[in-house]
């Protein structure tokens, strides 16, 4: 990382005024660096990325250094929320500095916005995440966050868990969304992920989250054959939910695990995990990630138990406005 103290401030532009063609190397650097980092493609974003600064619909700003961009970042907004989807710096061009010239870019330009009240963001590629000054830290929280992976080698060794008779397990279809949404949110009730993301404190907002997963390749592409739900008694009542993406080829990645209230500790939670990685397996992945927030020990237990090993600390962000 080469450092930026000696060097003018790089000129901040408005993302729409940069063609694609400009970002061309600077996505493919991203692309290679999410490889290295964390064994992901991120081909798919990117090509979105190029897609919609072509189509001059992408907010956010560029760094431009001599004319040519060396940093970017971009913003949507919904309802009263804004979201920073990405920021990258050139890698001989990074540094906390140059990188908080882009965060408080974005920030200012969001809190200028009169109907958003309320920032979040988990950048992967963030500098020294946990520990670095931010913009607007007197707004800000933050929360320590792990990215762990498990190689899938012995996944098909995992024991099965029995959760009782009055439990059966389906793989995951669309017409589970509407219950998978209600279950997210009363899993999540005073969760410290609802503080992370909003959208786990309704059924409304969990149904958006579950649009995402399933629609964008933020988190991956989809693959509903290692994503599985559970249901409860003659009613069939939706009682837990695993979702499962590729990342790459040959690597998954756990989007989503939660139980309802009523069924935790009966070893579901396990079993539905359990059922994703091999899943996962069968189709040929050799590893598989999940994120999950520091706070959360009793997750991270059972994602060690099961194989999984920290592979790096980032931090979630979230900006308040009064």
């Amino acid at each position: 990382m080469a450092a930026a103290l000696d060097r003018p401030t790089p000129a901040v532009v408005d993302l729409r005024e940069i063609r694609a063609s400009q970002l061309g190397a600077l996505l493919d650097e991203e692309v290679e660096t999410w490889r290295e980092t964390l064994d992901w493609d991120f081909n798919a974003s990117a090509e979105l990325v190029r897609r919609f600064v072509q189509m001059q619909a992408l907010t956010g700003f560029a760094l431009l250094a001599a004319g040519e961009p060396i940093g970017y970042s971009y913003y949507v907004c919904e309802e009263r929320k804004g979201l920073i989807g990405d920021l990258y710096i050139a890698d001989s061009f990074r540094s906390v500095d140059y990188e908080n010239v882009l965060l408080g870019a974005v920030i200012d330009a969001m809190m200028s916005i009169p109907f958003v009240r309320r920032i979040e963001s988990q950048l992967m590629m963030l500098s020294s995440g946990l520990t670095r000054p931010m913009p607007r830290a007197h707004r800000l929280q933050t929360f320590p966050r792990l990215f762990m992976e498990c190689a899938l080698e012995q996944a098909e060794a995992l024991p099965a868990r029995s959760v009782g008779s009055g439990i059966a397990f389906e793989a995951w279809s669309d017409r589970h969304q509407d219950d998978a949404a209600r279950v997210i949110a009363r899993s999540y009730e005073g969760h410290i992920d609802s503080q992370i993301n909003d959208q786990y404190r309704s059924p409304g907002g969990a149904r958006r989250f579950l649009n995402n997963i399933v629609q964008y390749p933020g988190c991956g592409a989809f693959y509903p054959p290692s994503s599985f739900v559970a249901l409860a008694g003659t009613g069939r009542a939706l009682c837990g939910v695993c979702l499962a993406s590729l990342v790459a080829p040959d690597v998954g990645h756990i989007t989503q695990i939660c139980v309802s209230p009523a069924v935790r500790g009966t070893g579901l939670g396990y079993e539905l995990m359990r059922r994703s990685l091999v899943a996962l397996a069968e189709y040929g992945c050799r590893s598989v990630s999940l994120t999950v927030t520091s706070a959360n020990a009793e997750a991270i237990q059972l994602y060690e138990r099961m194989g999984f090993r920290t592979r790096r600390d980032f931090a979630a962000y979230v900006w308040e406005i009064r």
